[in-house]
């Protein structure tokens, strides 16, 4: 029974019918408007679209993640002083030191032991990638780890220890006591540029990417095999990768005159090589590649805070991905074996004076601007001097067993009788020094071999005059032309070179 104050349920069996307008619910085939149905298509369509949506966002933050977790970071300097402001990645001029450590620590402890490089380490490898701002010109400079050079005072910037300055010692010493920043700031210091930022990696990164990449190719022009680095090689072209890559990097004994002079050429062959494998196969273009690559670079590699992120290392990436090998230029410093030390290197003046304040003007450059050359040797004017009566050196810095002896033929046929011949060490570019009281006949014997004056030098120690020839001038009668500043001769990553081996090595 149902009391004066209760009302049944709509469409209860005990109720009346619907007492107003919209009460009571719809039944089918009724004159209300119906609901509209999505198609099943449609719903299943918006499922998979979501999923997916859902799928790539968290596939991006895990990837984001891994990669952000893999980055060790330090400050870009130790304490030297900048003139210029923060650069823009994605659309300035950018220099980054790029460093090899040969610390023993960690995972690298089967390589040797930690009394022989622990903590920072030295740089194994030293060399100041500069990539134009419109991304047509990169430039690969080597520092010589032999190279004697002035550290700045330093401070340590995780431990904030302070370590003075050091002169006259070798350039791969700079971050061992106060950090990868002091490297940055001794490169600073000698070139006058300022680096903008840094990337450092250890053995265990040449050996994971060479595999991640399926291998390098390299060549030589006869079989090695080094029992110092582990390197075996077979004479002609072979890909290498893990082990075998690590030690076509690091060998000393294996290449040119054992040396670290034939190891940097070896190591720019290398370069080159990986960067026309990355091109040709389009890595840097494609996802997973790059992905896999990311991964195994930021397990060890460590870069200073303005790199820091993911995004950061991407921008540098997509910088690259489409540069032409042949604007990728591999140069070596120029050096001379040190007056202190032999068995280390200086740098070679002017020669590299002229280089570093051509890469303060531009990085093209072809377009930085040459230094005049020499005046010519006219054949109408004679001379105020006997030719015949000159005394005349000839060193071979070629790399070319035997080669003074054309060049030295050239010279003789030019009336300087005169002349001896003496094997000298490595060198880039062909240079004339001469003793005081000798520069016409300097000028003379310059003009012969088109060399610009920059490539003429009073020194002291020689009689005469002398001829370097250098690697610049292992064929022909003139030493080869180059589009960089002071005639330095360079390499390109489209370059496919055979490396020279020692043959006492």
């Amino acid at each position: 029974m149902i009391g004066r104050h209760e009302r049944p349920a709509p469409n209860s069996p005990d109720g009346d019918s619907p007492r107003y307008p919209g009460q009571g619910s719809l039944v089918e085939e009724s004159t209300g408007s119906p609901r509209r149905r999505r198609p099943r298509w449609l719903r299943i369509g918006v499922i998979v679209v979501a999923a997916a949506v859902v799928g790539v966002l968290c596939f991006g933050g895990y990837w984001l993640w891994r990669l952000q977790s893999n980055i060790s970071t330090t400050s870009l300097g130790a304490g030297g002083q900048r003139s210029e402001g923060p650069v823009d990645d994605r659309k300035d001029r950018l220099q980054i030191l790029v460093l090899g450590s040969d610390t023993r620590s960690g995972k690298n402890s089967q390589y040797g032991t930690a009394d022989q490089s622990s903590g920072y380490g030295q740089s194994d490898v030293m060399m100041l990638v500069d990539i134009s701002a419109d991304n047509n010109h990169v430039n690969v400079i080597s520092f010589p780890r032999d190279l004697l050079v002035d550290v700045p005072a330093c401070k340590d910037q995780a431990s904030n220890e302070q370590h003075d300055a050091r002169p006259g010692v070798m350039i791969n010493s700079a971050m061992a006591e106060a950090g990868i920043g002091c490297a940055v700031d001794t490169v600073n210091k000698l070139t006058g540029l300022e680096v903008d930022h840094f990337m450092m990696a250890d053995f265990n990164a040449v050996k994971e990417l060479t595999t991640t990449v399926g291998g390098v190719d390299v060549c030589v022009n006869s079989a090695v095999d080094d029992s110092d680095s582990g390197l075996h090689l077979p004479k002609g072209t072979s890909q290498v990768q893990g082990d075998q890559a690590l030690a076509f990097l690091r060998t000393r004994h294996a290449f040119a005159d054992g040396g670290d002079l034939g190891r940097i050429k070896a190591q720019q062959s290398f370069l080159g090589s990986l960067t026309r494998k990355l091109k040709s196969e389009g890595t840097l273009s494609d996802p997973q590649k790059l992905l896999s690559i990311a991964d195994t670079m930021t397990k060890n590699l460590t870069v200073d805070t303005g790199l820091a992120s993911v995004p950061a290392l991407l921008t540098i990436g997509d910088r690259l991905k489409n540069i032409d090998p042949a604007k990728v230029n591999f140069i070596t410093v120029p050096t001379v074996p040190a007056p202190s030390d032999p068995n280390r290197l200086g740098l070679d003046e002017p020669a590299a004076s002229n280089l570093f304040a051509a890469l303060r003007n531009s990085a093209d450059l072809a377009q930085a601007g040459t230094p005049s050359p020499a005046p010519p040797s006219s054949s109408e004017a004679k001379p105020a001097f006997d030719k015949a009566l000159q005394p005349i050196s000839i060193a071979n810095g070629t790399g070319v067993t035997g080669r003074s002896n054309a060049i030295a033929a050239l010279v003789t046929a030019a009336g300087y009788t005169k002349t001896v011949r003496l094997q000298g060490q490595p060198r880039a570019q062909t240079m004339v020094y001469y003793q005081a009281g000798f520069a016409d006949v300097a000028a003379d014997i310059a003009g012969m071999f088109g060399l610009p004056a920059a490539n003429v030098q009073e020194v002291t120690g020689i009689q005469g005059v002398q001829l370097y020839a250098g690697e610049d001038f292992v064929s022909g009668d003139k030493p080869a032309q180059s589009t960089t500043q002071g005639n330095i001769p360079t390499q390109t990553a489209n370059d496919q070179t055979c490396q020279a081996t020692n043959p006492v090595g």
